[in-house]
């Protein structure tokens, strides 16, 4: 099998990904900048490894010259894609990353000439951000063609990794974000509240808007021009949502930031594996066209993690047969609607 390059593979979801890799024969390269980290991961998989910073460009290109693909772990992917994609431009390597930032999506799509011109394709967004949703939005505009407004929306009883928590902080000051018209708006924190049945047993759940990558990617995917995505909460915790969405300025101040990110990294681990097996995942979408038609269906799949590692082993072994589309890509434009049903225990129905 061709060779695919795991970056930042010691943090949780990249060492979860590594373990599940090596299992089903795909012999990755692990690679980071902590020596220590990567070189005890390496023994203990029986990897090849190698360690090298993202601010070492030649070094970066030694590493990607003989890969078919690397997958981009190490966030946030707001301050890590530009010098992987970089290289993967120069190197011809296809890049692949797990990111969910709405901002990483819009700024990598801006690389699709170059990357089109190399013959590599970039694929950001190969986990739970954003191959679900992402594949539910491909799925609702195919049986709706003329839709002009998508509304998505995810359940999931998960904590969070210690890498996930620090992007959160690190975008913690920019507010909410919808597409319309085409265009992405800058809008307040949790600014709209709706109730969503996402089946299986978890109806009726309130729901309040986020910046979920699909605010870009869903425009991609489908054209449609008008996209709001939602996540679960409480309606207190959209409240406090809201307030916080006051204290932006405050928040997003580097020391506040940076005094959050200690406090992350001491008390935070990632859900363990008897959790990642316990809980479930469901997204639920809808589509309308002016008219007045719409559709609705929905999906369930395994913990957010676990279907982080899923998809991202399966985006990267199409990839690695050879199938990889050039220039910027989505999940589901690359590989279809139903590329989240190559995952076991994924299950799709059709509402309305």
């Amino acid at each position: 099998m061709s060779q695919l390059v795991i970056y930042g593979s010691y943090g949780y979801t990249g060492q979860l990904i590594a373990e599940a890799a090596v299992e089903r024969g795909f012999d990755p390269v692990l690679a980071g900048r902590n020596r220590e980290e990567v070189d005890r991961q390496a023994a203990e998989l029986g990897c090849e490894f190698e360690v090298v910073g993202l601010d070492e460009p030649k070094v970066l290109d030694l590493l990607l010259e003989d890969a078919t693909a690397v997958l981009h772990c190490a966030g946030p992917f707001s301050r890590t894609w530009e010098p992987m994609v970089d290289a993967c431009v120069r190197t011809g390597t296809h890049y692949l990353d797990i990111t969910g930032e709405l901002g990483v999506f819009e700024a990598i799509h801006d690389w699709n000439e170059e990357a089109d011109a190399a013959d590599v394709m970039l694929l950001p967004g190969v986990g739970f951000d954003v191959v679900p949703t992402d594949c539910l939005a491909a799925h609702l505009a195919e049986r709706l063609p003329d839709a002009d407004a998508l509304e998505l929306a995810f359940h999931a009883e998960m904590g969070v990794s210690r890498g996930t928590a620090k992007t959160m902080v690190e975008h913690i000051d920019e507010g909410g974000a919808v597409r319309r018209n085409g265009r992405i708006e800058r809008v307040g924190q949790a600014h709209e509240s709706r109730t969503v049945d996402f089946g299986w047993g978890h109806d009726g759940l309130h729901a309040a808007a986020i910046p979920w990558g699909d605010v870009s990617t869903a425009y991609y995917t489908t054209g449609i021009p008008n996209v709001t995505v939602y996540m679960s909460m409480p309606e207190r915790a959209a409240r406090q949502q809201r307030i916080a969405g006051t204290l932006s300025p405050v928040l997003g101040l580097s020391p506040v930031k940076a005094g959050l990110k200690w406090v992350i990294e001491q008390t935070t681990d990632g859900p363990d594996a008897e959790e990642r097996a316990s809980e479930q995942s469901y997204v639920w979408g809808e589509a309308r066209t002016a008219d007045g038609d719409r559709v609705v269906s929905r999906l369930r799949g395994p913990h957010t993690y676990s279907l982080t590692v899923e998809t991202a082993l399966a985006v990267a072994r199409h990839v690695l047969d050879g199938e990889a589309p050039t220039g910027f890509q989505t999940p589901a434009g690359a590989y279809g609607p139903d590329l989240v049903l190559e995952v076991d225990g994924v299950e799709r129905e059709d509402v309305v």
